[in-house]
């Protein structure tokens, strides 16, 4: 049972005591990501993450990593669009070096021009990197477009201008006014005694006050219908179709997450089934979900020869006709709903998933849910719950189409106009 708590200086803290297990996994969780930067800004959540391992005033990049690695600790870090989380796994006797190095990191890193200039080389090869994986791209592309006019649709990574104006002080500037005790919670889960921990986190955490007022950059966004098409010199053409979707607390979600199971999320969905195992258009074809706090999406992408795409949207187009006129058969729904019920309890037996549930659930919900409400809600799922939910999402109308590869000989406008608008 998740227990939630708070720091002298008011972080919240979620608390997982798991004793049969040896390890405890850690993670400071920061509501900061690139829809709080101003366009100027672009990618400086990312590049801190980076910098966070590049020296504190105790320790050099080197040091973080072999004090990490001599534990056989885990350590590791990511960026979202809406947050940041740096996270450890180690043994439950090693936790207060991790506590140590992690805080560090958080309290005392350099940021130094040196390190910042070093560190740009290596996030534009990351830009360059993806510039050069097309079934990456096709996914970047379309929600850049979709969310244009907003935060929301710039990229995680920033670009090689926004980088290039990077500085010490503009990136030790934002982070000041961004990582702060108001969007910041901690998550640990794992063989621990919660008093004996909170008086760690206390002494290590507990008394950091930032130095800037918070001051956090928010931009609505809204759905805008995107049709986007990219060349690449590859022999495929990678494709995504996106409807607007669910956002992150709508009460529909559980809904849409059996049914996006049902419909691409798998071997034995019907997408892969038709258009791969019947058909033999494409080697991967899916469909997944994207939930922010005021807007989502639903997507459907596949890799191809160019001159399947109209018939691999012709087959999309026609699952899409079917579940939204006739209900989906309960013997599915139920199967479905056990499958994710397992993999969701199977999940629960690591320490890392357990407290990444926990950290993400308190930063941008305020609360942590127990395992039995979300099993519960799973469960009432029914298939007249998933009929609202695809009327409501596959609007035709609001279609958005992108792609990227081998453009050259198709019109990717003409084909999502005759396949989905007729």
């Amino acid at each position: 049972m998740v227990t939630i708590k708070k720091l002298q200086n008011g972080i919240s803290v979620a608390l997982e005591e798991i004793a049969y297990v040896r390890s405890i996994s850690f993670g400071i969780w920061v509501k900061n990501g690139s829809r709080n930067e101003r366009s100027e800004e672009n990618g400086v959540s990312h590049f801190i993450e980076h910098m966070m391992f590049k020296g504190t005033e105790n320790r050099s990049a080197r040091q973080i990593a072999e004090e990490m690695d001599a534990l056989g600790g885990q350590i590791n870090a990511y960026t979202t669009k809406e947050y940041t989380c740096y996270h450890t796994r180690v043994l439950d006797e090693h936790f207060n070096r991790a506590l140590d190095v992690m805080s560090d990191m958080l309290l005392r890193s350099l940021f130094a021009q040196k390190d910042v200039e070093k560190e740009r080389n290596v996030i534009t090869e990351e830009i360059n990197m993806y510039e050069d994986a097309p079934e990456e791209l096709v996914h970047d592309v379309i929600q850049d477009t979709i969310w244009r006019n907003s935060s929301l649709g710039m990229p995680i990574l920033g670009t090689t201008k926004t980088i290039a104006s990077f500085t010490s002080e503009s990136i030790k500037n934002y982070f000041e006014r961004n990582y702060h005790t108001e969007n910041m919670v901690l998550a640990v889960a794992g063989n621990f005694k919660t008093d004996e921990i909170m008086e760690q986190l206390n002494k290590t955490l507990g008394s950091w006050s930032p130095k800037q007022p918070f001051d956090q950059y928010n931009a609505r966004a809204e759905y805008q219908i995107a049709h986007v098409a990219r060349e690449k010199d590859v022999e495929q053409v990678h494709s995504c179709v996106a409807f607007q979707g669910l956002e992150r607390e709508n009460p529909l979600k559980y809904a849409l997450g059996v049914f996006n199971t049902i419909f691409g999320g798998g071997m034995s969905s019907r997408l892969f089934q038709k258009v791969r195992e019947e058909n033999g258009l494409t080697y991967s074809i899916y469909s997944y979900t994207t939930a922010f706090s005021d807007t989502g999406l639903f997507s459907i992408c596949g890799g191809m020869n160019p001159n399947q795409l109209e018939r691999v949207y012709e087959l999309i187009s026609k699952e899409i006709k079917d579940v939204k006129e006739k209900q989906l058969p309960q013997k599915l729904i139920d199967v479905t709903k056990e499958q994710l019920i397992s993999n969701f309890i199977i999940g629960t037996e690591s320490t890392l998933n357990r407290m990444t549930s926990a950290g993400s659930a308190l930063l941008l919900r305020g609360q942590v849910q127990d395992s039995q409400e979300v099993i519960a809600k799973l469960s009432k799922v029914t298939a007249e719950d998933i009929l609202q939910v695809t009327n409501m999402i596959f609007d035709t109308e609001k279609v958005s189409w992108s792609a990227v590869g081998n453009v050259k000989k198709i019109d990717i406008d003409k084909i999502g106009k005759k396949v989905f608008h007729k």
